[in-house]
């Protein structure tokens, strides 16, 4: 026998053991998938809270000072590009 076959049949063991361990203590032997479980108290909340949400506005002020920013940046790039 080589160690290999003696390590997969360790681990067969083990997940037979874990199985039955978890059968005997009533825990699901497989985990749930992620997110939210169903019938989860919260899930109408933020439903609701989503569709109270309102689009954010930006101000003239703060549109001006990206567009600025924005020139300032593709003039960099342009000032390297010809380098």
């Amino acid at each position: 026998m080589a160690l290999t076959d003696v390590i997969a049949q360790i681990d067969a063991e083990i997940a037979k053991l874990q199985q039955a361990k978890a059968l005997l203590s009533g825990a699901p032997a497989v985990k749930s998938g992620r997110g939210r479980p169903k019938g989860s108290k919260n899930a109408a909340k933020v439903v609701a809270k989503a569709a109270v949400k309102t689009k954010r506005k930006l101000s003239p002020e703060g549109r001006k000072a990206i567009a600025e920013a924005m020139k300032r940046r593709w003039a960099e790039r342009r000032k390297l590009a010809a380098k």
